[in-house]
């Protein structure tokens, strides 16, 4: 008789989700086996598996998405179970055949749930028959001005991908064919479909566990109502401010909704919550959610350990779920630029630390000397935080975030933390239009003065501390005597804003600031500088990377790019150059474009695709096409030249570049 005891696990995935996995395996004795692309080679999920096997190449489809490849992979390493973990073939019910008609034990739901919930459209239809509470659907095609607002979905799949919001009839044509392609593009399925959106409405959820005896739990409900472009930023367990009835409603139409499929182990059922309190489903995610922490601080659960017994086929260890306790807020620490439409970024990652402290926690698929590349998910970590209360909770992420050590990339640290004392956010007003609306004031640019200053002090002392002995601070071939002000230059990242300091050289040979008066100098050292600024002491930890600087307070963390004392000519681009914004890959061109072409202003030109982002490259205004040095299948770094167009006098210019999905 087979025995289902897992002891060795292949983890169909990679990064952060890995990771965790791999952390419960090790507690729980099961070996581990990690599967990794060619751009993975040394990725912290790779180092961490007992054992690992290689998917040749680096985009996804040639790698983490060939099930053949990681079914093959799991028998090579000797493995009897695979975890998909969330994202890639996590919700495909072929893989999840496949890996059962190989003799390996699936810590998922049954094939049949995940085929029944995988069409959204069909999903709906059963939990109509389940009694669950859902929006009527539109028909596009004979939608009116009454309809409107109308949002559009892909029938399969997630993370965005092939949604769309129409404000105008005008535009639900060209719309609906770019959801149907984004669709096809991103789940080789193209079919969309179209509900009435719901304006200030709520991403409320329920975490499901069900085991083959007949137990389903209800763990709760999460708050996922802060997005952007339709995916998650902050979560939080318990959603805040619901009243007894809703709650109860929700966790009866979640449970109803996972015995409607005969549900297995961890699933989610999502709902959107009207400003007048109706509930409506969206969809059953049936995987691990990346939120999952959350639920798990509250209720004292390990959500992967409950996976790996409800396939070992054994029960969930009660009737009823443990009593909930307290309230946990998780942050997704991103490498992306919020200010600049939410643009991925990619690079060497220097130093990623957070604090260790009780009730916080950290999830990540990265260590500082790794390189965060252009193939997968911008998302570094995701920080838990756990306390009685939810003020409290929201204060200890705040205070967390804001005294981590991240040095490389741009991210959305200082959004997390503005948002998270952000005051409709402090007093639980909550709906998916949030960043919406407080967007521009969340990433308005800060001071920075007193950290530049720390900057210029601190790389002073290490140029007159180099090997030699002290010495004048020299820029290009002028030198700057010590008795006179010396100027340094830096650009705030990723502001753009520039910062001139001025300080001299004094007679012990230490800097002191130059004009800048009610700031003194206490202690100045290649890596760290106190000040004293207003009558109060601040310190400034100094670490530098090439011509870049990084600067951590108490309070802030800032990060500097020290500029030559004259502009570098060659940095300079003819009128009318479209330059990349990331490094990525041309996926395609407007139809017929080529050089003479005419364009308009705003015209897509170019798409340019990376880090699971696609990004339209407008034409800034109208005129004619003079270059194009862009082709489908060309990789392409940040700030190549993709084309130029020659503007028509009379036109208005636009914005160079729009983010066209992400997932």
């Amino acid at each position: 008789m087979r025995s289902d005891v897992i002891h060795t696990l292949l983890v169909a995935n990679r990064g952060e989700i890995a990771c965790r996995i791999f952390r419960t395996c090790r507690d729980l004795g099961i070996t581990t086996v990690a599967v990794y692309s060619d751009a993975d080679a040394d990725a912290l999920h790779v180092r961490e598996a007992d054992l690992a096997v290689r998917l040749p190449g680096a985009a996804p489809a040639d790698t983490y998405l060939r099930g053949d490849l990681v079914v093959a992979a799991a028998l090579a390493a000797g493995a009897d179970a695979v975890h998909p973990g969330y994202g890639f073939l996590s919700e495909n019910a072929g893989f999840a055949a496949a890996v059962q008609d190989a003799g390996l034990v699936w810590v998922g739901p049954p094939v049949k749930a995940i085929e029944l919930m995988a069409s959204k459209t069909r999903a709906k239809e059963l939990m109509a028959g389940a009694g669950v509470p859902l929006l009527a659907p539109v028909d596009p095609a004979t939608a009116g001005e009454g309809d409107l607002p109308l949002l559009l979905k892909a029938a399969s799949g997630g993370g965005g991908r092939g949604m769309r919001i129409v404000h105008e009839l005008d535009a639900l044509p060209d719309e609906l064919l770019a959801a149907a392609a984004e669709a096809a593009s991103a789940f080789g399925d193209g079919e969309v479909f179209a509900e009435p959106y719901v304006e200030r409405g709520r991403h409320v959820e329920v975490q499901v566990m069900a085991d083959a005896h007949d137990t389903v739990w209800a763990l709760g409900t999460r708050d996922c109502s802060l997005q952007r472009r339709h995916q998650k930023v902050i979560e939080e367990a318990p959603a805040p401010g619901l009243d007894e009835t809703l709650r109860t409603r929700l966790h009866e139409a979640a449970v109803a909704a996972a015995r409607a499929v005969d549900y297995r182990g961890a699933g989610t059922v999502e709902f959107l919550v009207s400003a007048d309190g109706r509930p409506y489903f969206l969809e059953m995610n049936t995987r691990l959610q990346v939120e999952h922490p959350v639920t798990e601080a509250v209720f004292g659960l390990d959500l992967v350990a409950l996976q790996l017994r409800v396939a070992e086929g054994e029960p969930l260890p009660a009737p009823e779920p443990p009593q909930p306790s307290g309230h946990a807020v998780e942050a997704r620490l991103y490498a992306e630029d919020p200010a600049r439409d939410w643009q991925p970024q990619t690079g060497a990652l220097h130093a990623l630390e957070v604090p260790d402290a009780p009730g916080l926690r950290l999830d990540t698929g990265y260590t500082g000397g790794d390189t965060i590349g252009v193939h997968y998910d911008p998302m570094l970590a995701k920080v838990i935080a756990h306390a009685p209360t939810r003020a409290e909770a929201v204060r200890l992420l705040a205070r967390a975030l804001e005294r981590a050590r991240i040095h490389g990339p741009v991210t959305n640290r200082e959004l997390l933390v503005r948002s998270l004392r952000q005051p409709d956010f402090a007093a639980a007003r909550l709906d998916t239009g949030f960043y919406d609306r407080h967007l521009a004031a969340l990433t308005a640019t800060g001071a920075g003065d007193p950290a530049a200053l720390a900057a210029a002090l601190a790389s002073a002392v290490r140029n007159t501390t180099a090997p030699g002995g002290p010495a004048p601070i020299r820029f290009g071939a002028w030198r700057n005597v010590p008795s006179g002000p010396q100027c340094r230059r830096f650009r705030s990242e990723p502001d753009g804003t520039e910062h001139e300091v001025a300080y001299r050289t004094g007679r012990t040979g230490a800097p002191e600031p130059y004009d800048a008066p009610g700031v003194r100098i206490l202690a100045a050292a290649p890596d760290r500088v106190t000040l004293e600024v207003g009558g109060v002491s601040r310190h400034f930890a100094i670490s530098t990377h090439g011509d870049r600087i990084h600067v951590d307070t108490a309070d802030a963390a800032y990060t500097f790019t020290a500029l030559p004392r004259f502009t570098d000519p060659a940095t300079h681009t003819s009128p009318g150059s479209l330059l990349a914004p990331m490094p990525g890959t041309v996926v395609r061109l407007a139809e017929g474009l080529t050089a003479g072409a005419a364009v308009t202003a705003g015209q897509p030109l170019i798409w340019l695709e990376a880090m699971k982002m696609e990004h339209r490259i407008l034409a800034p205004t109208a005129g004619t096409l003079t270059a194009l040095h862009a082709a489908p299948g060309h990789q392409v770094e940040v700030g190549a030249l993709l084309a130029v167009v020659q503007e028509d006098p009379a036109a208005t210019p636009v914005p160079l570049s729009v983010p066209e999905e992400t997932a």
